[in-house]
């Protein structure tokens, strides 16, 4: 059973996991290097700990403690009871679910042993946004999606906005980070993928019209935001496809566009 301590003063160094959230380049460095994450909200934290992450500390406002009383009864990790006040000027903003989680984040697996079981891949190229990860994220789980694979320069799905935007999500899709690109790219070929482009670019085929849903192994490559994939992605790629439009609109946000994607990918899949 967890001990609960009751903290009042902003700078305790037992507190010091949480401090600084809205800092986006020192969390960005602090986490992965001292192999923690942030989870934020009741159903985030205990996705979590079904995923198998282990906690460390957890920091509750006092009308969260009854809340979770059933993690803190089976987790040994300290739990810090604060005022809303003190957890805004340790956190940086306003705790508006009143429950954090510090949690150890685990080795990630190689690529290739993640392509081993998979047959649906999504492989993001620089996405560095947030938000837009944690969307993707939650669309992949949400349809069928088997992994996901990132450039060394995609943003942290881990980091605590990307948690938050997918629900947990992030914790029920495998993901591995290639270590290079687009080079990386080979290892999912030699994998027995094929590589599809997304690109709103005319020269590129309707995704339908490609039936990526019968293909036996699909990677779905998605750039960043406004970019879009590189050019040297695009020559990576086995294939160019693009979501037909209406309208006169070019092209959807990111989010918005893989899990239309996703969708083509995935139909006819029975689900888990």
């Amino acid at each position: 059973m967890a001990e609960i301590i009751t903290v009042d003063d902003p700078d305790d160094p037992r507190l010091r996991d949480y401090t600084g959230l809205t800092d986006v380049e020192l969390r960005r460095r602090r986490e992965p290097e001292e192999g923690l994450f942030i989870a934020e909200g009741e159903k985030v934290i205990r996705r979590a700990r079904q995923a198998g992450y282990a906690m460390r500390s957890m920091l509750l406002s006092a009308k969260w403690v009854d809340v979770m009383r059933d993690v803190i009864d089976e987790v040994p990790a300290p739990v810090y009871a604060v005022h809303p006040d003190l957890a805004e000027r340790v956190t940086g903003y306003h705790v508006h679910r009143g429950a954090l989680a510090s949690m150890q984040r685990k080795p990630l697996p190689e690529p290739a042993d993640l392509l081993t079981t998979a047959r649906r891949v999504a492989v993001m190229e620089s996405v560095n946004d947030h938000t837009n990860i944690g969307a993707i994220f939650r669309s992949a789980a949400a349809l069928g999606m088997d992994a996901v694979l990132l450039s060394p320069d995609c943003a942290d799905p881990l980091y605590r906005r990307s948690v938050k935007v997918s629900m947990g999500a992030v914790f029920s899709v495998p993901y591995a980070r290639l270590d290079t690109w687009p080079r990386g790219l080979e290892t999912v070929r030699e994998a027995g993928f094929r590589l599809l482009a997304l690109t709103p670019d005319e020269k590129a085929t309707a995704i339908d019209e490609v039936a990526p849903h019968r293909l036996e192994r699909v990677a779905l490559m998605l750039g960043a935001e406004g970019e879009g994939l590189s050019a040297k992605a695009l020559r990576a790629a086995d294939e160019w496809v693009r979501i037909p439009m209406a309208h006169g609109v070019d092209s959807l946000n990111v989010g918005a566009a893989a899990a239309v994607a996703f969708y083509a990918v995935t139909a006819g899949r029975p689900q888990a």
